[in-house]
C-alpha cells in the first residue's frame, strides 16, 4: 500500500483528525505545539490556529466552529481563529491530567477521555457533555480505570462502545443504549503484548507490534486502530479479530480517520515529540499527516450539537 503525506510540515504529536465535509477539509491537533491545524488536500496548504493549552480533541459543531477539549476544560469557538468560550472546567488537576482523544456521537454529543501525566496511577477518565436543547453544562463521568484515554468510537449501529488504555495496550468495549447513554458488560475487546524490556525502533530489538493510541470504526464496523511504535495500523473485526494489518511509513501513527467526498481515503497523524534522534534522521517524515485510499468507506464525522 502507498502512503502520501498530506505536507511536508510536521506535528509534534498530531491527533484528533476529522474530515469536515462541507469545507472538503481535514482539521485535526498538535498537542504538544498547542495548535489546531487545517488542510485542504486540494490546496495542500496547512493552517495553524495557536491555543492557550494543549488540545486533546477536537469536533466540529453543527451549527459553525469547533468544539474544544483544552488541558482545563471544555470550550466553544464559533469561527476559526476566534474566541474561546469555556463551558466547562474540566474537573481534575490540570498540573498532572490533561484531556487527550475524543469525538462526538451520532446523537451530538462530545465525548473527551484523559490523561495522566505521571503514569503511575489510573486516575484517566472518559466523559460526555451533552449540551442538546437548553440542557446545562455537565461534565458527565462515563467510565473510569485508565491511564491514557483513547481509542474511542462506536459500532454503525451505535450498540457498542469502544474505549482503550494506550498504556496497558488494551482496548475495552462495552455494550452502549445510545439514547439513554447508558454503557454495560464491559470486556475486553484486544489485547495486546507489552513492550518488550530494551525494545528501541532504530536498532536490533526484540519484535514489537506497538499500543493501541486514536482509532475510528468503518461502515462496514470494523475497528481501525494506531499502533504507537509500531508502525502500522490495524483492521479489526466487530469480534476483535485482526483482519488487515497496513504498515505506516513512520514509527508513530496516532490516529486515522476517514476522509474525501466517498469517505475511502484513509489519512492517519503521526507524532515525532521526543523521539529518539536516531529514528527521526530514518524517517524525517515523522510527524506529518498520511493518505492512502481503501476499499470500504469510513462513517462520517458527528457534528456537535448545541
Amino acid at each position: 500500500m502507498s502512503w502520501t503525506h498530506l505536507s511536508s510540515d510536521t506535528d509534534g504529536l498530531g491527533e484528533s483528525p476529522f474530515w469536515q465535509p462541507q469545507e472538503r477539509t481535514l482539521y485535526w491537533v498538535d498537542i504538544p505545539g498547542r495548535r489546531i491545524r487545517r488542510c485542504q488536500p486540494s490546496s495542500g496548504q496547512v493552517e495553524s490556529w495557536a491555543m492557550p493549552t494543549e488540545p486533546g480533541c477536537i469536533a466540529p459543531a453543527r451549527t459553525g466552529g469547533l468544539v474544544i477539549a483544552l488541558r482545563d476544560g471544555i470550550y466553544r469557538a464559533r469561527d476559526w481563529g476566534g474566541a474561546l468560550t469555556k463551558l466547562l472546567d474540566a474537573g481534575h488537576d490540570t498540573g498532572t491530567t490533561r484531556f487527550n482523544d475524543g469525538k462526538c456521537d451520532r446523537l451530538g454529543r462530545f465525548w473527551a477521555g484523559s490523561m495522566y501525566e505521571p503514569r503511575d496511577q489510573r486516575l484517566a477518565k472518559l466523559y460526555c457533555v451533552d449540551l442538546r436543547g437548553s440542557r446545562t453544562p455537565v461534565l458527565q463521568p462515563m467510565a473510569d480505570d485508565n491511564i491514557i484515554a483513547n481509542g474511542l468510537d462506536w459500532s454503525p449501529d451505535d450498540r457498542t462502545i469502544y474505549w482503550a488504555n494506550t498504556v496497558d495496550h488494551v482496548i475495552h468495549a462495552w455494550d452502549w443504549d445510545a439514547q439513554a447513554n447508558r454503557m454495560t458488560r464491559p470486556r475486553v475487546f484486544r489485547q495486546f503484548a507489552a513492550k518488550p524490556e530494551g525494545w528501541n525502533s532504530y536498532a536490533d530489538s526484540p519484535p514489537y507490534g506497538g499500543r493501541p493510541d486514536g482509532a475510528t470504526v468503518d461502515s462496514e464496523g470494523n475497528y481501525w486502530a494506531a499502533m504507537f511504535e509500531g508502525r502500522r495500523l490495524l483492521k479489526l473485526s466487530s469480534a476483535g479479530e485482526v483482519l488487515d494489518e497496513l504498515a505506516t511509513p513512520v514509527q508513530c501513527p496516532t490516529m486515522p480517520c476517514f476522509g474525501g467526498d466517498d469517505l475511502r481515503t484513509l489519512y492517519v497523524t503521526t507524532a515525532r515529540h521526543e523521539r529518539p534522534a536516531q529514528e527521526l534522521a530514518a524517517q524525517p517524515l515523522a510527524g506529518c499527516v498520511f493518505w492512502t485510499r481503501v476499499e470500504v468507506a469510513g462513517m462520517p464525522v458527528n457534528f456537535f450539537e448545541d
